[in-house]
């Protein structure tokens, strides 16, 4: 199994995104693959959004909810969706976490509105194995 089919398949992966002093900061979030990349979802206002917005680089590697890595770091570049494109990352997020995804994503709605969430697309850079 590859880099991109592991890191998509995995509960939650800890995504590490840098402050301006190149400090790496690590988030456990849920995770889906979709063709060759990886989708996570946060609220739009996160600190790791803005700084995705200054430096779109990231290491990606699977963990438990609690963080905890379980696997290598693989490097990669983060772009943040639009509207369209989060609703997207949110049914197939639904769809991968079941009953338990779409309450979570219907009470994040109801908690924040629809664009109190942003999806994140990952792609992993060169160097990565895939399958």
């Amino acid at each position: 199994m590859g880099d991109l089919e592991r890191l998509g398949d995995a509960k939650y992966v800890s995504l590490t995104t840098y402050r301006k002093n190149g400090e790496g900061v690590p988030t456990a979030l849920w995770a889906v693959r979709e063709g060759d990349q990886i989708f996570v979802w946060t609220v739009a206002d996160s600190w790791k959004v803005k700084r995705l917005r200054k430096n779109p680089k990231v290491e990606v590697a699977a963990c438990d909810m609690r963080g905890n890595v379980a696997g290598a770091p693989v490097s990669g570049t983060a772009a943040i969706l639009d509207g369209a494109q989060t609703e997207r990352v949110r049914r197939l997020l639904r769809a991968k976490y079941g009953v338990v995804g779409r309450l979570t994503v219907l009470g994040s709605r109801l908690r924040r509105g629809k664009d109190g969430t942003v999806g994140i697309a990952i792609t992993l850079t060169a160097g990565y194995t895939h399958g």
